[in-house]
């Protein structure tokens, strides 16, 4: 093999060492909101116009590409099961620049037939859209005060243009988490 040739191949292979590199350190996920939700929470606060207590943990799954809530309400059915509960899965596609979204709850098992939920980043807000129709779509809304390290979620279902807020709470710090 003449030097050329050697030299050439040598910087073929310094130049894929370098971005495998590169792209094996940089997270596909932006850590920096996401890591802030993670941990243990009390959500207080009104849903569908009733007072509410929740129990949300938070934590990174599956080499932290998702970050995964479980959110579990105070309120018990009858036979001693949550009122509600979720489990939610939120993601950085990297390509599309944007979170990803899949909520599953215990309110009506739909959760996999729609679409997941989108949003655009923003400094201090997730402002994810769920598409339910061409008429309808529920706005979820994650905004992080970092004065008081706590979070707001609002729930607006949107029909026809307008919005009905149906969830106002906020996320504190479990104490002793």
């Amino acid at each position: 093999m003449n030097a050329n040739r050697l030299t050439t191949s040598l910087r073929c292979v310094a130049a894929i060492t370098v971005f495998a590199a590169v792209s094996l350190a940089q997270p596909s996920t932006p850590p920096q909101l996401l890591d802030r939700l993670a941990g243990n929470w009390v959500r207080q606060g009104v849903i569908g116009g009733k007072p509410t207590t929740h129990d949300v943990e938070a934590d990174w799954v599956l080499n932290r590409e998702y970050l995964r809530l479980h959110e579990v309400s105070r309120a018990k059915k009858n036979n001693g099961d949550p009122a509600y509960e979720a489990i939610v899965f939120i993601g950085w596609d990297s390509k599309a620049q944007e979170y990803r979204c899949l909520w599953l709850d215990n309110t009506s098992g739909g959760g996999l037939s729609v679409p997941t939920a989108r949003a655009q980043p923003q400094e201090h807000v997730i402002p994810f859209v769920f598409v339910i129709s061409s008429t309808e779509s529920l706005h979820t809304t994650f905004t992080y005060d970092p004065a008081s390290g706590t979070w707001k979620w609002t729930i607006d279902d949107v029909k026809d243009g307008k919005a009905d807020r149906f969830a106002d709470v906020t996320l504190r710090r479990r104490p002793g988490s």
